[in-house]
């Protein structure tokens, strides 16, 4: 699962990265602990006048269905399952419409082990900024008028997928991550097929992710700040 992550990187490089055309929402400060039901920046394209726009925006992580009564259960849905978005009625309309990347420059898990959970903080081999697989949502506040500025939650799931190799031996599950080469295919409203969309799940790679043991002052989601990411033997 993905429970814990990383993102501290300024608006401006999160614009130029991920090519957005426009930025929309609240700011989001660095973090180097995003924990579920967080503000998260994403990635969305919807079709425009002269053509797909890509924006920058801000949501809540732990999608809350349309459906939904209220916002509680999303903190249940922080995680889709790769092998189900397209059958859970939760997922599955997202995951044909409203699909989006969620930047990050790493993440967390922890290592069973016989002396305790080993926090482990897995992140790229190169400068620039990853991108997990993610759905989102809109969900409309039933006590708020139609005409109120917070009317529409914006929320956001991470998808992820069985970990195999390195990973596997860390966590059983990890995010699944986009290749920038796959970003406009990923993000395209215009691709609306299951079957299609299923593909293209099916051809997403592994991620090359460098595990790195830290210390376990990141396992309370009261600790912020770089020192999280560094190795524990330097703490």
């Amino acid at each position: 699962m993905c429970g814990r992550y990383v993102m501290a990187r300024a608006t401006s490089d999160l614009v130029s990265a991920f090519s957005a055309d426009q930025v929309v929402g609240e700011d989001v400060e660095p973090s180097w602990n995003v924990a579920p039901t967080d503000d998260v920046r994403i990635i969305t394209e919807r079709k425009g006048p002269d053509g797909n726009v890509r924006r920058l925006a801000t949501a809540k992580w732990g999608l809350v269905p349309v459906w939904a009564k209220d916002t509680k259960i999303g903190a249940r849905l922080i995680n889709a399952r790769r092998e189900t978005i397209l059958e859970k009625p939760a997922f599955r309309k997202a995951a044909v419409k409203r699909r989006a990347l969620v930047p990050a420059d790493g993440y967390y898990e922890w290592e069973k082990t016989e002396e305790g959970k080993i926090p482990t903080y897995l992140h790229p081999t190169v400068p620039d900024p990853i991108a997990f697989a993610g759905l989102y949502e809109f969900w409309p506040d039933p006590n708020l008028p139609e005409d109120h500025e917070h009317k529409w939650l914006l929320s956001v799931t991470i998808i992820t997928t069985e970990a195999t190799d390195e990973l596997g031996h860390i966590h059983d599950r990890t995010p699944l991550v986009v290749p920038p080469d796959l970003y406009s295919e990923w993000l395209d409203p215009g691709l609306t097929d299951a079957e299609a969309i299923a593909s293209l799940l099916d051809s997403i790679p592994e991620p090359v992710l460098s595990p790195r043991v830290v210390s376990s002052e990141v396992n309370s989601v009261r600790n912020n700040g770089p020192q999280l990411i560094e190795p524990a033997q330097d703490r």
